[in-house]
């Protein structure tokens, strides 16, 4: 008889052995990424892993994002406000995983800072993806860096509607003195476009603290991958997913 099955004259019982927890969250095969490529570098370990939690929050973002978007243009604007509320906390813990870096000393960096070779944080797919969905769509780099499945699905987000196009079509379905107040917050969608402008906010925060992150770090040197650094992350802190929210909320102080 096969030792895991019992059978009686009228059931048959298999027994299969329990999920564990580490099973489950596939622990061996994550806690297995972290491989620093500098051995004497302490340091690196929390480079990497900090990098792979943000991926995993981006990974986490795009899902929220796409929903919320999807979501709006269903005409369901009371999910997607959930979903973006949700995404605004997970820029903070974002944020807070970035300053982790600051407790590095430039000279722990530099230590394995070789090891990157042309390795760079904005060769991120995830994170173009997260513009692109939002509402950027400014792709003026070749990004030759792209495996082809990221390159698709960038490609795919590229042709997407974004988050703005969900809002627009809620507006639609409103009278013009309305979609004025929920541009400004107010009203029936005041809600999701505070939403909306915290996403943006969330995310404007992140890129400025990485700024000084790199800064702080290699002050004006230039990056890996043959980016500028801080340079070139300074001039794309200013930019906004959705410049039609902040423009609204200064005409609604206007006397």
């Amino acid at each position: 008889m096969n030792p895991t099955t019992s059978t009686s004259s009228t059931t048959t019982t298999t027994t299969t052995a329990a999920l564990t927890y580490g099973a489950y969250l596939r622990l061996p095969q994550l806690l297995g990424q972290q491989v620093p490529r500098a051995a004497a570098a302490h340091d690196e370990h929390l480079f990497i892993t900090v990098h792979q939690v943000h991926e995993l929050w981006f990974k986490q973002l795009l899902t929220e994002l796409t929903d919320a978007r999807d979501r709006m243009l269903a005409g369901d604007g009371a999910v997607a406000v959930r979903r973006l509320r949700r995404c605004r906390e997970i820029e903070r813990v974002l944020l807070s995983a970035l300053e982790l870096l600051d407790t590095m000393a430039p000279p722990d960096f530099q230590a394995f800072r070789g090891a990157l070779g042309s390795a760079s944080g904005v060769q991120s797919a995830q994170f173009h993806e997260i513009e692109a969905l939002s509402a950027r769509r400014d792709r003026t780099r070749a990004m030759r860096w792209l495996t082809d499945a990221e390159r698709a699905r960038l490609d795919r987000r590229l042709l997407e509607p974004t988050l703005w196009d969900g809002f627009l079509g809620l507006l639609a379905g409103l009278a013009a003195g309305d979609r004025a107040a929920a541009l400004r917050g107010e009203g029936p969608l005041g809600d999701l476009a505070d939403a909306l402008l915290g996403h943006d906010e969330g995310w404007a925060l992140w890129r400025a603290r990485h700024v000084l992150v790199v800064e702080r770090q290699i002050g004006g040197a230039r990056g890996t991958a043959g980016s500028s650094g801080a340079a070139y992350l300074r001039s794309r802190s200013g930019q906004r997913f959705f410049p039609e929210l902040w423009e609204a909320r200064g005409r609604a102080v206007l006397p």
